[in-house]
């Protein structure tokens, strides 16, 4: 088992090995992350230890996942994973999306072709049922589910959390996902 050191909040897998009991999931923030340069993997394995300096509670991890290009085709492959993190009391939605682009920036990721390659890619995608609409946030995001690399993940942490003004839950909005990219989970929770 891996040690937890000190500073350092230890990652969960799912919300079913939570004690939910004292956790209210209308607070929890989840943010989709992306990565095709730059190693990959140590792209998001850095994104996931910056996200816990925002969470006031262990992080929920999903596994990673292989997935093709979205938009952009001539691109290398992504990994992509979904985290669930409880906020810290001063961050407010766009607050929250400031803190991602800022992680963005410390990745040195560049914003030159849309849907392009990069470094690292931060989407804020949900925060409990809060609704927004800014010049700069969406809350839910507007294309979630249009993105089966973003729900097949996301459903292995919570299948049945539903968004707001959405009937169906996560696991039903992934099977009815018209995206039809073929998503490979890789295994387990990354450490």
């Amino acid at each position: 088992m891996r040690q937890i050191t000190a500073g350092e909040r230890p990652l969960v897998k799912s919300l079913e090995s939570l004690n939910t009991d004292s956790l209210n999931t209308d607070s929890l923030a989840w943010v989709g992350l992306g990565s095709n340069l730059n190693e990959p993997s140590r792209m998001l394995q850095g994104a996931r230890e910056a996200l816990s300096a925002l969470s006031s509670l262990p992080l929920l991890v999903s596994p990673l996942y292989l997935t093709p290009p979205w938009g952009v085709r001539d691109q290398p492959d992504f990994l992509n994973q979904v985290v669930g993190l409880s906020p810290l009391p001063h961050l407010t939605p766009e607050g929250l999306l400031k803190a991602l682009l800022e992680i963005e920036l410390r990745f040195e990721r560049t914003r030159e072709l849309r849907w392009g390659p990069r470094t690292l890619d931060l989407d804020l995608l949900a925060w409990g049922q809060r609704e927004l609409q800014s010049p700069s946030l969406c809350l839910p995001h507007p294309r979630l589910k249009e993105r089966r690399f973003v729900l097949a993940p996301w459903c292995d942490l919570a299948p049945s959390l539903r968004l707001p003004h959405e009937p169906l839950p996560l696991s039903e909005l992934l099977r009815c996902c018209s995206d039809d990219a073929e998503v490979t989970r890789l295994g387990d929770v990354p450490e």
